[in-house]
């Protein structure tokens, strides 16, 4: 009887977790009805507030899984003093605040190289490149967390067993380790690419919240909540959960092959 009634427990905060979620999820649709959101998808200024999104999500994405793999793997292989420490550096953009980090953004723009580097050779501050840099940051603390775990979870013999039958380092690496971290990278990247299009703080404080210039879906939603426009805004948001409910899908089977 104690032990049923205890299932009966989890059981029930297993149904209130759901509907909790749930609840976060189709309120959205339901709010104005299914069909108000979707025209408003259609309007030139909501697609452009997506298309930049894809963009620069897309781009930091790759640009945080390419540093992220070298990194994941040197993590995983080498032992050294205070890699511990090391591992919580990379991860803190994660539980640091996004708007801590913009502003640390600006400052670096704001020192003599970063000036510089704004004068001589791309500009960051208030401009497009801004989000690319700051949602790298956001894609990069994810990526390079799961990677490392992947790249632990594989046995360090195998690529030497392939040295031992000749294989270079890199032919190891890519003949024997990247294949069996392929879906864990894959989830890194996925991961990545989520948070980072999900980013409205680090962005918005580097690049700004101008309109049709640096407007992220996130950054066009707080602008249509402000001007009272709903349908833009909860459009833009259905847009955000369904790529969110697709990334969560999809990690999952990626992890359940993998095991």
């Amino acid at each position: 009887m104690k032990r049923r009634w205890f299932d009966v427990l989890l059981l029930a905060a297993l149904g209130i977790s759901t509907t909790l979620v749930l609840t976060l999820i189709l309120v959205q649709g339901a709010y104005t009805g299914p069909r108000e959101p979707l025209r408003a998808l259609t309007e030139p200024d909501v697609q452009g507030a997506i298309y930049l999104s894809f963009m620069t999500s897309g781009l930091a994405a790759v640009i945080a899984i390419l540093l992220a793999v070298p990194t994941g793997l040197a993590l995983a292989r080498f032992s050294f003093p205070g890699r511990w420490l090391v591992e919580s550096l990379l991860v803190v953009p994660i539980v640091m605040s996004p708007i801590s980090l913009g502003v640390a953004l600006l400052l670096v723009f704001r020192s003599g190289p970063g000036e510089w580097i704004e004068d001589h050779l791309i500009r960051f501050v208030f401009e497009v490149p801004g989000i690319v840099l700051a949602e790298f940051f956001m894609a990069y603390a994810i990526s390079v967390l799961v990677v490392r775990s992947t790249f632990s979870a594989i046995d360090a013999r195998l690529e030497q067993v392939a040295r031992f039958l000749g294989c270079t380092p890199w032919r190891a690496f890519r003949h024997v380790s990247l294949p069996l971290a392929r879906n864990g990278i894959l989830a890194a990247f996925v991961l990545g690419w989520a948070r980072a299009m999900g980013d409205f703080g680090a962005s918005s404080t580097i690049a700004g919240a101008v309109k049709g210039k640096t407007e992220t879906m996130p950054v066009s939603i707080y602008l249509n909540l402000a001007s009272v426009s709903l349908n833009r805004a909860i459009a833009l948001s259905l847009v955000l959960t369904f790529v969110t409910v697709v990334v969560v899908i999809v990690v999952g089977l990626l992890m359940r092959r993998s095991s």
